[in-house]
């Protein structure tokens, strides 16, 4: 069964929560990704986007074969900094399939709201470049073929971790395309989450 995730402003305190933007909160040894860029400037590490982390939790109660774990966080990064109006990228990842590097999926399997730490990234006059967290509620999904949602369409050999439409929190992709990150079933099956493939496409 899908699930549909939706997304609002918040005054919640979201550390360790289920939440989309802001800083995630990662365990003392999970590094935030970044893609090696060579411009100009030189070759720097340029930080991938904050997406999401997920409480495992949450998702539990609706997915009941047991999909996906029902402890622990996921965490999503990608390079799409293009589709947000507030910043220029130093990449492009247009439509079709992705380098395997824009787009990581990292998981642990506990969390420990004493040992995790929010990886806050700044620019030079120390400002947030991150955009503000918004809550993440999550719920069965009518039509997993639109709209932002985790389980969608899937085949007896790959299958869909997440969908994320085109207008979900301020993004915009291309006209009727949406960001596809996907598996293998096997690695699916066998909890390989760093194997995730992500593609821009309808």
């Amino acid at each position: 069964m899908a699930i549909s995730i939706k997304v609002q402003e918040s005054e919640a305190e979201l550390f360790c929560s289920s939440k989309w933007w802001g800083d995630p909160d990662l365990p003392a040894d999970m590094e935030y990704p970044t893609v090696e860029v060579t411009d100009e400037d030189g070759t720097y590490d340029y930080p991938l986007t904050f997406v999401c982390q997920i409480d495992c939790e949450d998702l539990a109660p609706l997915d009941p074969e047991g999909k996906l774990p029902h402890q622990g966080m996921f965490y999503i990064f990608a390079g799409l900094d293009e589709y947000l109006d507030q910043f220029d990228s130093p990449f492009h990842n247009g439509e079709g399939p992705w380098a395997k590097k824009m787009v990581v999926v990292k998981y642990t399997k506990a969390i420990n709201f004493e040992t995790f730490n929010s990886a806050i990234l700044v620019d030079d006059e120390d400002q947030p470049l991150t955009q503000p967290a918004l809550k993440m509620t999550f719920e069965p999904c009518g039509d997993p073929d639109s709209g932002t949602c985790l389980l969608g369409p899937s085949s007896p050999n790959q299958v869909e971790l997440l969908r994320i439409a085109s207008g979900t929190a301020g993004l915009h992709f291309p006209e009727e395309t949406a960001l596809h990150l996907v598996y293998s079933a096997t690695d699916f099956a066998a909890g390989k989450w760093k194997l995730v493939k992500g593609r821009l496409e309808k």
